[in-house]
């Protein structure tokens, strides 16, 4: 199994990365096709909603007032959307467990610098 610690600040493991490319491979490949499978029906649906709404707006003068809650809606999602997509490529979900092991790697240097202030206070 592969151990990981924290230098310096930065997250370093200690094993092959090698040994862990086609399996991680994979893994991306399975999750591109999950969120294919789950983004395209979700966006058709959406997108039909919306078509079915405007249809309705231009027939039906009584359901104009709700132009602005959709509007408001839409504008949200887009700004979402943008969101997701910055922080995708940004890297931010590349290695999400590694936090944790980093404040958990953190808290025991602090205790160990805390033991040793407090020997030479005392000592």
């Amino acid at each position: 199994m592969k151990e990981s610690t924290l230098k310096n600040g930065e997250h370093v493991s200690s094993g092959s990365d090698r040994t862990n490319s086609a399996p991680s491979r994979k893994k991306n490949i399975i999750i591109w096709l999950m969120a294919v499978g789950i983004l395209f029906p979700g966006g058709y649906g959406f997108i039909n909603k919306l078509i079915e709404f405007f249809k309705t707006l231009q027939m039906d003068s009584g359901g104009k007032f709700t132009i602005i809650p959709i509007l408001n809606y839409l504008i949200v999602a887009c700004g979402m959307t943008c969101l997701l997509i910055w922080a995708v490529a940004h890297g931010m979900f590349r290695d999400i467990e590694g936090p944790k092991y980093s404040m958990l790697n953190r808290e025991i240097e602090l205790e160990q610098l805390e033991k040793e202030t407090g020997a030479s206070k005392h000592g």
